[in-house]
């Protein structure tokens, strides 16, 4: 007999399962809701719980299915499903029970690691900020439930519900990091993706194809994907799909993914142009491809994208793509400039914006450049850094760049602080943007790209706009055709005159208004 363990997210208990476990077990299987200590109420909320406590409690849960109907030497299988706040414990629990649990079941939830606390992963990470002297979060109650995931095919009845059952959540649960001895993905593991909170399969495989390795362990063979098409959280909005979902995965079920043939960016693919080697020189996460030319010369600093891996090898610089960049505009008569900046996660964009600003104090201080004439050039998700330099821009920098960019924050990428949003940066007072646009793009990064645009013609904003209609994103490393190569040489000559162009009087070129 197959027993689920059924963990919840914030602020909720067993109770929320109650429609499932109820069809789980007509099906014939054993379902065992958990209510994490101190979720029963708020009057017995425990202000010192943390995660390891949570762990402990899912630990209990699988001990009392072994000892259940069907257990002992003919024992089934134990299937641990964590919604969103819940896959922590979860995935605590089966590390330590790495024998006796046969699936884990991620139901609309992040993909923690070793060392890292919930507050990077659950859908409001602000509300850590909001936690009282007691040490507890106090609920959402009413339409504050939307900060924590779609609210779409939910009742009246069953918001009501929410907010009269649900209960504090103990601050150290959200920052306490989750301790693992091995992979999360050691033992067959199942994705549920709900389509009203998030992109979906489609989503994952935007991350196969463009994101950086560590995503790669998602075609695994051992691992399998649902939708559902309802908001975040199924088990109250569409209980008989997400119990049918469950039984399935449970039998090994599910869409398994695979990785595309063409080279990722991460990985070091080659340069579409045949460059030939210019001086590097190395300064702590920065390189220097110096021009021929003396004298001071204006310098165009290329900006990667990400999350990137902090073990990845080559990292995005020692890249032979980024490695491309830099010569390319040396022969140009250009400093080129690359960067590895400490994009690891979603909630990185403030340490890699600060990573960015002392890569620019140090290229402007370096008395082989010209320090009032700079450019910024930024790939893929690197894109959403361009929002500080879009909004309050100096008068040194005189053309910002993008290829295949991301332009706001994904639906489910509620990590991201709210400053990341180019468009909301942009005005006709900004510096001239080239944007690099990619025909065969991934929808989602697609429609921020269209956003950006539709608020740069209401704006007045001066956008150079390539188009590329057969690249896909990352193509400098994929597609090497001749479209591709003019798209390169296009963005470059156009970033190059800005750059030397004669200065004109002006707001932000004379000091006066």
């Amino acid at each position: 007999m197959t027993a689920f363990v059924l963990v919840s997210g914030p602020f909720t208990g067993g109770w929320v399962w109650d429609e499932v476990a109820e069809r789980l077990r007509e099906a014939g299987a054993a379902a065992y809701p958990v209510t994490l200590t101190g979720m029963a109420g708020a009057e017995t909320s425990e202000t010192d719980t943390d995660l390891e406590t949570h762990v402990e409690d899912v630990l209990r849960a699988i001990d009392e299915a072994d000892q259940g109907p069907g257990a002992g030497a003919g024992a089934g299988e134990v299937v641990l499903v964590g919604h969103d706040y819940g896959i922590h414990p979860v995935l605590g629990a089966a590390d330590r029970r790495a024998g006796r649990v046969a699936r884990v079941v991620y139901l609309d939830a992040g993909l923690p690691g070793d060392g890292d606390p919930a507050s990077a992963f659950v859908p409001d990470p602000a509300a850590v900020g909001r936690a009282g002297a007691d040490g507890l979060v106090p609920p959402p109650s009413g339409a504050e439930w939307a900060r924590w995931g779609s609210t779409d095919d939910l009742s009246a009845a069953d918001l009501a519900r929410l907010d009269r059952l649900a209960a504090p959540q103990p601050v150290r649960t959200l920052t306490q990091p989750l301790r693992l001895t091995g992979s999360p993905f050691d033992r067959p593991t199942t994705g549920v993706l709900c389509t009203a909170n998030g992109p979906g399969i489609p989503g994952v495989e935007m991350l196969l194809a463009a994101g950086p390795p560590q995503f790669r362990v998602l075609a695994s063979p051992t691992v399998g994907f649902f939708e559902l098409e309802t908001g975040h959280w199924p088990m109250l909005s569409a209980p008989g799909a997400l119990a049918e979902v469950l039984l399935r995965a449970a039998a090994d079920e599910g869409v398994r993914l695979s990785v595309p043939e063409t080279a990722s960016v991460f990985e070091g693919g080659g340069f579409l142009l045949d460059v030939p080697e210019r001086p590097c020189e190395r300064h702590g996460a920065v390189d220097l491809y110096l021009p021929e030319a003396g004298g001071p010369r204006p310098a165009v600093l290329f900006v990667h994208g990400g999350p990137v891996s902090p073990e990845q090898k080559p990292t995005p610089r020692d890249s032979a793509f980024f490695q491309g960049y830099g010569r390319y505009v040396a022969g140009l008569g250009i400093v080129g400039v690359t960067l590895d900046h400490r994009l690891y996660g979603l909630a990185d964009y403030p340490t890699a914006a600060a990573d960015l600003a002392r890569a620019l104090d140090l290229v402007r201080a370096d008395p082989r450049v010209d320090p009032d004439r700079i450019a910024l050039w930024f790939f893929s998700a690197g894109g959403l850094l361009a929002a500080d330099w879009l909004a309050t821009p100096p008068p040194w920098l005189r053309c910002v760049a993008l290829n295949y960019p991301v332009l706001a924050p994904l639906s489910d990428w509620r990590q991201v602080e709210a400053r990341f949003r180019p468009a909301e940066a942009l005005s006709a007072a900004g510096p001239p943007v080239v944007l690099t646009r990619a025909g065969l793009e991934h929808p989602p990064f697609q429609e921020t790209v269209d956003a950006f645009l539709t608020v740069a013609k209401r704006t007045g904003a001066e956008v150079e706009l390539i188009d590329v209609p057969l690249a896909h994103h990352g193509f400098e490393a994929i597609d090497h055709l001749p479209e591709t190569r003019e798209a390169v040489t296009r963005a470059a000559a156009s970033v190059v005159r800005r750059l030397t162009a004669p200065d004109r009087p002006g707001p932000g070129r004379d000091g006066k208004a």
